[in-house]
């Protein structure tokens, strides 16, 4: 294991794997800040160093001017991608010492970067300084409401359209109709005033009745817009996480899973039955 005297001097130097190939050089520095966790470095990988990985300075020997590590270069580039910031969490950490160390898990607390801010971060439930004997399990809850958006626009517009409208209306007209009376007592003598033999012309005006069209603009109907709410039933489906927890180790086969887990769940056991949850 590297002294931690050495770490300030690790950045730039050359890396190289435990077949002898030279992996990278390294760029950052992530020690522990409260003494529970372990110390880690990145690397540059790949050409012209476009990749970054981290390792485990656990076991590395800083021989010289290099670094010499217990992986190949092809493990350390299959390391579990981690953010590349200030702080490399107790989860990432335990993902890394699970890559490489191949089983089981090191409990370990939270590191920052001495290459850059160094910010300090506390646990996430995970056993260690930071945390208490219990874990928090959390689980995502829908909440489904409503909003007003827009779906459309309605407006009245006004138009002349012209069609063909037919009536009937009845029409008078005068026609010539000659009438002859006989000569009687009563009006022989206005049949007998006149000369005995004369050229005469009697005229008559006739009338007739045509029809006359005459057109008036009326109001017929008022016409407005106007909204009304309608209410339907609509079904939302969306996809909500949370988390299980579950006991692992010896006693796995009677291990608690899930929706099985209740808060502040206590036991008690007698001779002749089985251990039961009492809720």
């Amino acid at each position: 294991m590297i002294d931690t005297n050495d770490l300030g001097r690790l950045s730039g130097l050359p890396v190289t794997g435990s077949d002898g190939e030279a992996i990278g050089k390294i760029a950052d520095v992530y020690e522990s800040t409260d003494g529970g966790g372990g110390t880690f470095a990145t690397v540059t990988t790949g050409l012209f160093g476009g990749g970054s990985s981290f390792f485990p300075l656990d076991d590395a020997e800083l021989r010289g001017d290099e670094v010499v590590v217990p992986y190949t270069k092809d493990v350390v580039k299959d390391a579990p991608r981690v953010e590349n910031d200030e702080e490399l969490t107790a989860p990432e950490e335990q993902r890394l010492y699970e890559h490489y160390r191949g089983s089981g898990a090191r409990a370990a607390g939270t590191t920052t970067g001495t290459g850059t801010t160094g910010r300090e971060a506390v646990g996430h439930d995970t056993s260690g300084p930071t945390t208490d004997d219990a874990m928090t399990r959390s689980e995502e809850r829908l909440q489904v409401g409503t909003e007003q958006v827009e779906t459309g626009r309605a407006r009245l517009r006004k138009y002349v359209v012209t069609e063909n409208v037919t009536r009937t209306v009845p029409v008078s007209r005068e026609e010539v109709r000659i009438e002859r009376e006989p000569i009687t007592d009563a009006n022989r003598g206005e049949a007998m005033s006149g000369p005995d033999l004369s050229e005469e012309e009697h005229e008559v005006v006739l009338r007739a009745e045509r029809p006359v069209v005459e057109k008036e603009t009326v109001p017929v109907e008022r016409v407005r817009l106007d909204k009304e709410t309608v209410t339907e039933q609509q079904e939302v489906s969306e996809q909500v996480s949370k988390e299980q927890i579950e006991m692992a180790g010896d006693d796995a086969g009677r291990s608690t899973r899930g929706a099985d887990v209740y808060p502040e769940e206590t036991t008690r056991a007698t001779s002749d039955m089985d251990v039961e949850p009492r809720r």
